[in-house]
C-alpha cells in the first residue's frame, strides 16, 4: 500500500454526538485571563487547572464563594458551556481550554470564538459551535430556567436539540471533519507515524 493510500491512524474516539446539560456564562469578549488567571499558569500539570476555571469570577481574594453559576448545585456536572461573542479572546494561552477541559466541559456554544482559542479547543476534543444570537438566547434561557434540560449536539447534522427545539450551528469545516474522523489531535498523528518518520530519517541520512 502506498503512503498516500494508507489509512490515517485514529488515536482518539470519533466525536459526532454529545449529550449533556448546559450552563450559561454571560458576557461578550470573555478573554483567556478571565477563563484562567495568569497566576495559575505556574501549574506543573494541566490537571491542576480545572478547579481554577473562572476563579476570580467564582471566588473572592480570601477564597470565599461568590455563588457563581458554575458552583450552583443545580448545574453540577454540566458539560456544555454556552457563551456570547468573541469567547476566548486575548492571549493565546493553551491553559484556558485546558482549564475548561479539566473542569469537565465537553463542548462550547457561542456567537463567535477567538481563532487560536478555537484551535486549542479542537486539539483537546472540545467542539466550538457557533450559533445565531436569537437561538443562543433561547437555549441560554432554557438552561437557566431548567438546569436539568439536556442538549444533544449533532456534529454531522450541524444542529443542537434542546427542549424539543432544534437549532442550527456552524463549525469550521476542518474541525468538523477532524471530529468526525477522530483526527483532531495532531500530536497523536505524529506519534502514530513515528515508524514512518524514523524510516524517512534513515533514508535521508539523519538517523
Amino acid at each position: 500500500m502506498s503512503p498516500a493510500a494508507r489509512p490515517v491512524p485514529t488515536s482518539h474516539p470519533v466525536i459526532t454526538k454529545l449529550l449533556g446539560t448546559g450552563i450559561y456564562v454571560q458576557g461578550n469578549d470573555i478573554d483567556t485571563d478571565r477563563i484562567i488567571p495568569a497566576r495559575f499558569l505556574k501549574c506543573v500539570t494541566f490537571d491542576e487547572l480545572g478547579p481554577a476555571l473562572f476563579y476570580d469570577q467564582r471566588f473572592t481574594e480570601t477564597g470565599d464563594s461568590k455563588h457563581h453559576l458554575l458552583d450552583a448545585p443545580c448545574h453540577k456536572g454540566a458539560e456544555i458551556l454556552i457563551a456570547d461573542n468573541n469567547f476566548g479572546c486575548g492571549s493565546s494561552r493553551e491553559h484556558a481550554p485546558q482549564a475548561i477541559h479539566k473542569f469537565g466541559i465537553k463542548a462550547i456554544i457561542a456567537g463567535s470564538f477567538a481563532e487560536i482559542f478555537q484551535g486549542n479547543c479542537t486539539t483537546l476534543g472540545i467542539p466550538c459551535l457557533v450559533m445565531a444570537e436569537e437561538a443562543r438566547k433561547e437555549i441560554a434561557k432554557t438552561v437557566l430556567d431548567t438546569p436539568d434540560a439536556e442538549l444533544l449536539i449533532d456534529i454531522e447534522k450541524m444542529q443542537v436539540t434542546c427542549a424539543n427545539n432544534v437549532y442550527s450551528v456552524m463549525m469550521k469545516a476542518s474541525s468538523r471533519q477532524a471530529f468526525m474522523a477522530g483526527t483532531y489531535d495532531p500530536l497523536e498523528h505524529l506519534l502514530d507515524g513515528m515508524e514512518d518518520i524514523r524510516r524517512k530519517a534513515r533514508r535521508l541520512g539523519y538517523a
